[in-house]
């Protein structure tokens, strides 16, 4: 049985499913639109009893290119860019909250954004052609979406660090290294593999399962919330400062920008 979203796809078989982001044309690049459809059906399985693992990849070359810098940023006041800025970090906490074991299929690259969605996952099962990249810190802001303490609780802080604050480009077998993905397989294997890790875990008993899922989750992120309530509103003090305005300018023309912390 597949559902049909604006921007991605459901298909559920048995106990397994399989949510494909859909914007090949655009790398799977996040607008507010899709970032919608993820939470939407990211909740569409908290009344599914039937299905105990999904599984999660991106139509065509990518996973996700992260944040689409073509789309519009929230308008209106500050009230409504704060509550519309918050979209990409419920879309994350869909994915955290679902019981069922969750499974990243990934395809090449993840970043920004879209490596926000693959951390929120319980595991990782990378294609040999994958790559991870944090970009915010080069456009002169935060690492949002309360996505930070993520690649902090599975890469360790000094990768996090090296990830976050360096914006270094990690290839897929460093992220195998790194404890970033679980397995690393060849492309054209890729989907099989990932429905393959997604079978073995359906067929555990799903009440303890699930259970046990989110107790994990909760050991290790027990501070998170308290630690990253404020990311927004650092996003969109970041994006005021001279230096972002710096960091765009450099970027579009290809140049290297000089900071001067303000």
């Amino acid at each position: 049985m597949a559902e049909h979203y604006e921007n991605l796809t459901v298909e559920r078989d048995g106990h397994v499913a399989v949510v494909t982001f859909n914007r090949p044309s655009r790398a799977n690049a996040l607008d507010h639109a899709h970032l919608v459809d993820i939470e939407a059906a990211a909740l569409s399985f908290r009344e599914d009893a039937d299905t105990r693992a999904i599984v999660f990849t991106g139509a065509g070359k990518h996973f996700s290119s992260g944040h689409d810098l073509d789309s519009r940023p929230p308008a209106g006041d500050l009230v409504r860019r704060r509550r519309t800025a918050r979209m990409g970090e419920r879309a994350v906490q869909a994915l955290q909250d679902i019981d069922q074991i969750t499974v990243a299929a990934w395809n090449g690259a993840a970043m920004g954004g879209g490596a926000c969605l693959a951390t929120a996952l319980d595991l990782r099962v990378g294609a040999d052609d994958c790559f991870m990249q944090y970009p915010e810190i080069d456009i002169g802001v935060n690492l949002m979406w309360k996505s930070l303490p993520l690649i902090t609780h599975i890469a360790g802080p000094s990768r996090a660090k090296r990830l976050v604050v360096g914006g270094e480009r990690v290839h897929a077998e460093t992220l195998l290294a790194w404890g970033v993905l679980d397995e690393l397989v060849p492309r054209p294997r890729l989907l099989d593999r990932a429905l393959e890790v997604a079978a073995f875990y359906a067929a555990k008993p799903p009440i303890a399962a699930q259970m046990i899922k989110r107790s994990v989750n909760a050991i290790v992120s027990s501070l998170d919330t308290a630690v990253m309530h404020m990311d927004v509103d650092q996003n969109l003090l970041t994006a005021m400062t001279e230096d972002r305005r710096a960091a765009i300018e450099a970027y579009l023309d290809k140049t290297k920008p000089t900071f001067t912390g303000n």
